[in-house]
């Protein structure tokens, strides 16, 4: 009998990644991690349970294809537009300077400057697909730190349409400038050929089709806008994966985009552990193992190398500190997008299958690591703002000048954020006499706050000793108005240890939020995903008049939510 192609690697992926990846769940090891492991495991390194790479590897091409799409549906061109300060400035920023740093690394190390350029382009790129499953997992795409890290793998995505184009011009092998210009010049026209499409076309045909009510009919279509679209990208020179990304953007025009997303969820996720399973077969243990140090010292210098320029990037962009150390532990790897590069400059000649090797070897590793440096971020930035250098270079009042005045303060109460609502709630509790201090961590709103005369300090209101600058004992309350969950949690934690008699109020995103927080100490929980459900339901039944008293029944029903989520 004769074996279904692709068959029985797939059962032995699955199966293997089933027991790894549930397993290493117990020891809490991110999943991404337990995927890329049981890759090793299964690969021609590893048991050679799967010796045919080629064939995995056009599943993972199938697999980060659908992850793009996937993530251009989630994106949206609206969303893009709201992005466009930390796509342009921050990406162009942190590709722009890791290139440039590389570049002089790799020519004092002897390499030609086409090569160290090209080295350039490899090491700028980090990994989409590793990074927003991360943040998407931890529920931080929305944060301030998900929005800059978001916009910047946008622009490196982008970016590697003209690196592909300049392989052959650095090789050697390629067409004169003047047409890599040209090919330029046709890869602007193709995006803006894209934009068109999902503005004017694709919205107006999917209207059509799911004015027939077909949902087998609805998902063909969807299938067929998105592989129609990366296929034609994919002819014009343009990688599949990020075709497909181009794809997700241009059904994402349309109002049908959830639909679209929820009906591919699936198969987006299969193929999505397929990929990273088919990275870890791409080591091999034994070789690791021969030459460990040089690759030890090279995966060390490029995380620590390319957080260093996020961190700068994020600096030079004015944003907060803890916001400057969560990207740089976000991105501080060597993404997919790089082993496409690779692959055409090996073609042309231009790196050696050694060096090739070694840099495939170095940005798998670091893929590895990623899920526990996303883990690890927060820890980090706890104690941003213990650094003097920074917070005196930065010229705003620290937790530790904030000792000495709120000294004598009593009930008083301490606001986490000086957002909008941190702004309404300060100027409500200096019109009503309430003495009050708030904790702030992005220095534009410190400093707008001091010109105003508000009791404002630059200091992480997760950290247990800034709690304690703030009298946080002898407070009445504290209101956390802060946009980042986990940020939420530890600073609920280290205020219940400090004074467990606390009033505690915190406003969270999501319903979700609501049972780690109570769990970890908040007395109150402000849900803006159930506030903006009271007021959709209440002001839709007013419009209705529908009877006063109904109308109390549902918003009563809306906000028993919040007690639901405690049982």
């Amino acid at each position: 009998m004769n074996d279904i192609p692709y068959l029985r690697d797939l059962v032995v992926i699955f199966a293997v990644a089933v027991v790894v990846v549930t397993a290493l769940h117990r020891l809490k090891i991110p999943s991404i991690a337990g995927f890329i492991l049981a890759g090793i495991l299964v690969g021609p390194g590893g048991f050679g349970l799967i010796d045919d790479v080629h064939k995995v590897e056009v599943l993972a091409e199938t697999g980060v294809a659908l992850l793009l799409f996937g993530i251009g549906l989630e994106i949206s061109l609206e969303r893009l537009r709201r992005l466009w300060w930390p796509v342009l400035a921050g990406g162009a920023l942190q590709v722009g300077l890791t290139a440039a740093a590389t570049f002089a690394v790799c020519r004092l190390l002897g390499y030609s400057p086409n090569l160290a350029l090209f080295i350039g382009f490899v090491i700028a790129i980090s990994s989409t697909a590793v990074v927003l499953q991360g943040l998407e997992a931890r529920g931080e795409l929305d944060a301030p730190h998900g929005r800059l890290t978001l916009g910047i793998l946008v622009f490196q995505d982008l970016s590697v349409v003209p690196m592909m184009l300049a392989i052959p011009l650095l090789s050697g092998s390629g067409p004169p400038a003047q047409n890599l210009f040209s090919a330029l010049l046709r890869t602007v026209a193709i995006l803006a050929s894209v934009l068109l499409a999902a503005r004017l076309i694709v919205p107006r045909a999917l209207r059509l089709i799911a004015k027939t009510r077909q949902r087998n009919l609805f998902v063909v279509a969807v299938l067929l806008v998105s592989i129609g679209t990366a296929w034609v990208l994919w002819i014009c020179g343009i990688p599949l994966a990020l075709g497909a990304f181009l794809a997700g953007l241009v059904v994402a025009g349309s109002e049908y985009r959830h639909q679209a997303l929820a009906d591919l969820i699936s198969f987006r996720d299969a193929f999505t552990s397929i990929f990273f399973v088919s990275i870890g077969m791409l080591l091999d243990p034994g070789a690791i193992l021969e030459n460990i140090i040089p690759i030890l010292i090279l995966l060390v210098a490029v995380l620590a190398g390319k957080s260093g320029l996020v961190f700068i990037t994020a600096m030079i962009m004015r944003l907060p500190l803890r916001v400057c150390v969560l990207a740089a532990a976000a991105l501080a790897q060597v993404g997919e997008f790089s082993f496409i590069l690779m692959r055409g400059a090996q073609t042309t000649g231009l790196v050696t299958d050694h060096l090739a090797g070694n840099l495939v070897v170095v940005a798998v590793l670091s893929m590895f690591v990623t899920p526990f440096g996303l883990s690890l971020g927060p820890h980090l930035a706890a104690g941003v703002g213990k650094i003097q250098v920074l917070t005196r270079l930065l010229k705003v009042s620290t937790a530790e000048d904030a000792a000495e005045e709120v000294r004598t303060m009593h009930e008083h109460v301490i606001i986490g954020g000086y957002g909008l609502a941190g702004q309404q709630l300060a100027q409500a509790l200096r019109q009503s006499g309430i003495p009050y201090v708030i904790a702030e961590l992005n220095v534009e709103n410190v400093r707008n706050a001091i010109s105003k005369g508000e009791p404002a300090y630059f200091c992480d209101i997760t950290s247990l000793e800034v709690l304690e600058c703030l009298q946080a004992a002898d407070a009445g309350e504290l209101v956390l108005l802060i946009n980042d969950p986990d940020a939420n949690q530890r600073a609920v934690k280290a205020a219940r240890s400090l004074a467990p008699n606390l009033h505690i109020v915190v406003r969270a995103s999501y319903q979700l939020d609501i049972r780690p927080l109570l769990k970890a100490g908040a007395n109150e929980i402000i849900a803006a995903e159930i506030e903006a459900a009271v007021e959709v339901v209440s002001r839709t039944l007013n419009r209705h008049q529908v009877d006063p008293e109904q109308v109390a029944v549902h918003l009563s029903r809306i906000r028993s939510l919040r007690q639901e989520k405690t049982a």
